[in-house]
């Protein structure tokens, strides 16, 4: 018989409250304990998933092993569980009416009418369960995306309600919502969160567990005002006061039995207390730093918090291996050009030029690369990173002066980066890409080889465009050498600079798989050469 239980976390009030570090820190305390638990993120918007919408939309798109574009919320889960999401982690409406809409043209349906109720929210409870189906977990925390209220989310809520009436007990409801401080009153109000789970009952779904996300503490007196107007116990009103880091959320919700009550109200039993002492050792070294370096990020995307969070965190978790606070500094690529790159770019311990599509900012990020390459700055070029370098390599060093990606100059004399051509045929949006998790094998004596310590690793991707092998003899005869190939298809997978004490390219995306349990071997090398970078000018 399946036990799994599902525990539903919906928002309210306003958006970008923190669904998704509430639902990863409760299923890090239920980890903690010893059980098995998974996340997954309900979508309601009508694409199919993230992977068409840029960052100004979406923020990050992240990729999980099975080659799913997804929302950045599953890199949220992955970093605080260290377990691997997939494509059933994350559902969105375009998803759930193309399957039904599939399944009509097929004629699954009999001839049947096909509407939203029930089938629509069938589709949507079978996604819901599919993670729990084969037993392989005690928990299936499911947030869904939006705020009550919203028309896009009705689906999913009803969906919500269906499933608490069928399962019963083995179903638990958090609502997420926000308590205002105004300060020219200086009382925090709780009169919003009222409306929300007022609105939230009207929809047929008792929110079981309130979390009250607030910048001031709330008082006994607010619990138990929440408690009787919200129909829950006042033990079940949660405060979720503003931290320093996402990462002290676990242990403030640990501090407010958040877990527990939600194992009393599933009638599951609490086993021993939730073992944090790697968590909190984590923690320590981040707030304890022995020492700091900076860290230049090229982007186009710079102005939005979320268009790096992988990258921004992996440096998190890369920093605390050594002890050192890694300050990012953003540096608009498309503002970066021959006459101020020192000036931009001063004062760095290292460079990173971020992943991206398109060509805007693209020169910017090549006159960086030429200027971390020319000072000896450690560089780690990521995805289109990695390609600008081997156009600035192609330009600067080889006498390729119009080197360049296809993708950016279809008509360039040197395509140093050109598309497969098992792939020139594709038309459809995605249908080009290198998705998913892929081999690489490195070259012994090599700097990702003393990052990884292993010859034979496994990365994702996200990309069509790769190394042009034509020019690889010329490039490895001039000291970029291929470290890194892909077994199978015999692709440049990672570029090193013979000459330079740390410059490397990778056409992966590593920071996909940077974990607080397990930082990423390439971002921590990255940072201890920053780390050396920085005593030796000093």
């Amino acid at each position: 018989m399946n036990n799994t239980k599902y525990i539903f976390v919906l928002g309210g009030v306003a958006s970008s409250l923190g669904k998704g570090i509430i639902s990863a820190s409760l299923a890090k305390l239920l980890q903690a304990r010893g059980f098995t638990v998974t996340i997954q993120k309900l979508d309601p918007y009508i694409n199919v998933d993230p992977g068409t919408l840029n960052p100004y939309e979406h923020g990050e798109c992240y990729v999980t092993e099975d080659g799913a574009e997804t929302d950045l919320d599953l890199g949220h889960y992955e970093r605080f569980l260290n377990v691997r999401t997939s494509q059933a982690n994350n559902v969105t409406t375009g998803r759930i009416y193309q399957s039904v809409i599939q399944k009509e043209r097929r004629g699954d349906y009999l001839g049947e009418t096909v509407q939203v109720i029930p089938h629509i929210t069938d589709e949507i409870k079978y996604s819901i369960q599919l993670l729990g189906n084969d037993g392989n977990y005690d928990f299936v925390i499911t947030e869904v995306g939006g705020t009550v209220g919203d028309i896009e989310s009705l689906p999913y809520i009803e969906a919500i309600r269906q499933l608490r009436w069928e399962l019963g007990k083995s179903v638990v409801t958090i609502h997420l919502t926000l308590i205002p401080y105004l300060r020219a009153a200086g009382e925090l109000k709780t009169k919003p969160t009222q409306h929300s789970v007022r609105a939230l009952l009207e929809s047929g779904v008792q929110a079981d567990i309130i979390v009250c996300r607030t910048e001031k503490h709330i008082t006994d007196s607010m619990r138990s005002k929440i408690a009787l107007f919200c129909n829950v116990e006042q033990k079940a009103v949660i405060e979720s006061i503003d931290a320093e880091s996402i990462y002290d959320i676990p242990l403030l919700m640990m501090e407010e039995k958040l877990d527990q009550v939600v194992l009393e109200k599933l009638g599951m039993p609490m086993g021993s207390e939730p073992d944090m002492k790697r968590w909190n050792e984590f923690l320590f070294r981040l707030k304890n730093p022995k020492e700091e370096v900076t860290i230049g990020l090229v982007g186009k995307y710079v102005e939005l918090k979320d268009a790096y969070k992988s990258i921004n965190e992996a440096f998190v978790h890369a920093g605390t291996t050594h002890q050192c606070k890694v300050s990012v500094r953003l540096v608009h690529s498309e503002y970066v050009n021959e006459q101020n790159v020192a000036e931009k770019l001063a004062g760095l311990d290292g460079v990173l030029v971020a992943p991206g599509f398109g060509e805007r900012g693209i020169e910017g990020k090549i006159i960086s690369i030429r200027y971390a390459r020319e000072n000896k700055i450690p560089f780690l070029g990521i995805c289109l990173g990695m390609q600008c370098a081997v156009v600035e390599f192609g330009r600067n060093v080889l006498g390729y002066t119009d080197a360049h990606s296809t993708e950016m100059n279809s008509k360039t004399p040197y395509p140093v980066i050109d598309i497969m051509a098992s792939q020139k045929k594709i038309t459809s949006k995605g249908g080009t890409m290198r998705l998913g998790i892929y081999p690489c094998t490195l070259k012994p004596g090599t700097k990702v080889f003393e990052a990884y310590l292993k010859t034979d690793i496994k990365e994702r991707h996200r990309h069509r465009y790769e190394f042009n092998n034509k020019y690889l003899e010329a490039y490895e005869n001039a000291g970029m050498m291929a470290v890194g190939i892909n077994p199978k298809d015999n692709l440049v997978e990672v570029v090193e600079l013979t000459d330079h004490p740390w410059f490397v390219g990778v056409q992966f995306h590593p920071e996909y798989q940077s974990t607080v349990a397990n930082p990423h071997p390439l971002f921590e090398g990255f940072v201890k050469a920053a780390i050396d970078y920085k005593q030796k000018v000093q």
